[in-house]
């Protein structure tokens, strides 16, 4: 293999300072779905009394339903490890040099441990064992096994998969979970319509909302249509679901915005409300079914969020979704293949291509004469630089230079050649503090947006946190950009509506609300440099009572239509609140905002109960279960057997001997071909002297036979 190669001879390469410098190859993480993950790590799968890759939490139906089992679950057992997995599959493998299947398939299900890889060559020993017995029945059992356990011995490295083999990689911890499949897949499956079209999805860094898309095609959503329903649907569902469901969107919520941080700056801070969240959906979603959490590993694997988050740091930077791009380029590289071995082909197609790259980019490489370092002339270097196609074709993009400051004004009129300017007192900054610090008659042009501290693109109307222009320390405040303007200097400023933050919580959703200071309108001008980030803020329909009074003409093709739709129309109230399940700056505004209104609660105060009462509960549904099921093969039982008597109670139909002997002939009609053969042969039966069985199958004598 490849990596063990450089294990052993480093690979050897020149930097652009001229230094040589050699590397080894590494796994780091194995980032894949769940299925593949659990093959590689030697899982047995999930009706195995071990349910989980990662530790050895599990057991029997039986021992999973009681008290101590069930909360077992909620929490990561002891690990497993690769050597352990490895042990265990030496034990199968002299098993399975004794030829006996089942003795292997017990030690499968007891320990939870089976490999792919391995299991092959356990079913090639078992099939060997039984050759070899036929062959020579005389030879004792133990012999042919002593034999066979020797060639797994000599050929070692052939028995176990290269994943269980390879230094420096431990599948059971190196295989991080996979938050789309694990949480989005697995949680944000439920629609609505008018509700969710009127979200406000201004930093949310999503696309488009399309609810009737999503409301026909609810059963089949991508990732980028669950990541939506992820941040919004909380707003949108109350009253329109239980309780108990209600609390599972909004636990599910606060995970996903915690598992989509880009970056870490209180690690200690960020696990303690990870294994908060993580602890609250799965204690909802166990209330609202108990039996999910033992039969759905993946809601176990949630427990290992923490383990992995301190491995690899942000898990968002291992999703698989960041992949699914490369699929493409993959399926391309097998068109001109034979497909006798594909993953071959693909895997030299690949590295030829990076060779290319490395050419065409000023990349060096050893000469294979003398081992001078030498790469491509200026000549092949410049023609890569001046020809942009051939630099998006091999995956040179150039990325579009974001600066804090930059604005963008507003479009010119067709036909105008300038911009439209403002005086200062005929914008909304007269109305606002500081407004004295500038000349009225100033002139001014508007923009479309700012970008801010965090490069957001700050939009008129986009609510922003930034740093207090009246406040002598670094303290916040937060607000709705009313208008941007720039004047011919440089100088930018943003006029921020500004907004309070309530010092508690909203009592339904559990996020910050905010509202105008004593219902009064107040503006604040702030420096360009001021605007910390972005945020989501979602009107509080609930207490608004917002409904569907709205009608407008639907949009078709990017145009009008004659088609009408409702559509909500959010009532005055100075009440709106902080989006917290947003995935765009949850990092950032966490760390503004007060702990005290961010920081998660735990659904349950005393977990280890709640958990005893929903594993009492789900020995009772199991028991009830069963005793339906009983019941009911009772009930069919006794249909098919009272079936059965009726049956052999009922008389035989009896047909008497004179219905029989008056019955009519019946008679067949042949065709014209038919019948000409039929002479034929009547007429080579007639030459011939032998009798044949048609004089007797056809005799018109009288049919009273006697003895």
């Amino acid at each position: 293999m490849l990596f063990r190669v450089t294990h052993t001879e480093p690979v050897e390469v020149q930097d652009e300072s001229g230094s040589a410098t050699r590397f080894c190859l590494y796994v780091n993480a194995g980032p894949s779905d769940n299925p593949m993950q659990s093959e590689i790590s030697g899982r047995i799968g999930e009706k195995g009394t071990c349910l989980c890759r990662k530790c050895r939490v599990g057991g029997t139906q039986a021992e999973k339903a009681m008290n101590e089992g069930y909360h077992a679950i909620f929490e990561a057992s002891e690990p497993r490890t690769k050597e352990y997995i490895l042990k265990e599959l030496e034990k199968q493998v002299k098993l399975g040099c004794s030829g006996v299947a089942k003795h292997v398939k017990d030690s499968q299900t007891e320990t939870g441990v089976k490999d792919a890889y391995t299991q092959f060559w356990i079913d090639d020993w078992i099939s060997r064992f039984k050759q070899m017995k036929k062959d020579e029945p005389n030879r004792p059992a133990e012999q042919i096994q002593a034999e066979l356990v020797e060639w797994t011995i000599e050929n070692r490295e052939k028995n176990y998969g290269p994943f269980l083999t390879m230094k420096g990689f431990d599948p059971t911890r190196d295989t991080p979970v996979e938050i789309l499949l694990t949480i989005l897949l697995r949680i944000y499956k439920k629609t609505y319509s008018m509700r969710l079209q009127s979200t406000n999805t201004d930093g949310l860094s999503i696309h488009a909302i399309r609810s009737s898309h999503i409301m026909q095609y609810a059963g089949s959503l991508v990732g980028r249509q669950l990541k939506t329903l992820a941040q919004t649907n909380i707003f949108h569902i109350h009253g329109l679901v239980p309780d108990n469901e209600f609390q599972a969107w909004k636990a599910a919520g606060e995970l996903v915005a915690l598992l989509w941080f880009p970056e870490l700056r209180k690690l200690a801070e960020y696990r303690r409300d990870l294994r908060v969240t993580v602890g609250n959906v799965l204690d909802i979603f166990a209330t609202i079914d108990p039996s999910k959490t033992v039969s759905k590993v993946k809601y176990h694997l949630l427990v290992h969020i923490d383990e992995d988050v301190v491995e690899f740091g942000p898990i968002i930077g291992l999703a698989t979704e960041l992949f699914e791009s490369f699929n493409g380029v993959f399926r391309y590289c097998s068109i001109l293949s034979n497909h006798l071995a594909p993953s071959h082909d693909i895997a030299i197609q690949l590295a030829d291509q990076e060779g290319l790259k490395r050419g065409l980019t000023g990349g060096w490489w050893p000469s294979g004469s003398d081992g001078r370092w030498e790469r491509a002339g200026r000549g092949v270097r410049d023609f890569m630089v001046d020809h942009p196609i051939l630099q998006r074709l091999v995956g040179w993009a150039e990325k579009k230079l974001v600066k804090h400051g930059i604005v963008v004004f507003s479009r010119r009129e067709r036909g105008q050649k300038e911009r439209e300017t403002f005086s200062l007192r005929s914008t909304t900054a007269a109305h606002a503090s500081k407004y004295g610090l500038y000349t009225p008659e100033s002139v001014w042009r508007r923009c479309i947006h700012v970008i801010s501290e965090s490069l957001d693109e700050c939009l008129v109307n986009s609510w922003v946190f930034a740093q207090s222009p009246v406040a002598e320390d670094s303290s916040s405040i937060s607000g709705r950009s009313s208008d941007i303007l720039a004047d011919t200097t440089g100088v930018v400023l943003v006029v921020l509506e500004v907004f309070q933050i309530c010092s508690s919580r909203d009592e339904i959703y559990g996020m910050p609300v905010l509202v105008r200071r004593h219902s009064e309108v107040e503006f604040s001008i702030v420096l360009v440099k001021n605007i910390k980030f972005k945020l989501n803020v979602q009107h509080d329909c609930r207490s608004a009572k917002c409904d569907a009074s709205g009608v407008r003409l639907r949009i078709q093709e990017r145009v009008e239509s004659d088609q009408t739709e409702d559509y909500i129309i959010h009532k005055s109230l100075d009440r709106f609140l902080i989006n917290i399940h947003a995935f765009q700056n949850a990092h950032l505004l966490r760390a503004t905002l007060p702990r005290d209104l961010v920081a998660p609660i735990p659904l349950f105060t005393d977990r280890r109960a709640k958990h005893d009462e929903l594993a009492t509960q789900l020995r009772e549904n199991t028991s009830t279960r069963k005793a339906d099921t009983h019941n009911d093969g009772d009930t069919e039982e006794r249909l098919r057997k009272k079936k059965r008597f009726v049956a052999r109670r009922r008389a035989p139909n009896t047909v008497s001997s004179a219905e029989l002997m008056n019955r009519g002939r019946r008679v067949i009609m042949q065709t014209e071909k038919a019948k000409a053969t039929l002479e034929l042969e009547s007429e080579k039966e007639a030459s011939s002297d032998e009798p044949d069985d048609s004089d007797i199958l056809y005799d018109d004598s009288d049919d009273n036979y006697s003895d």
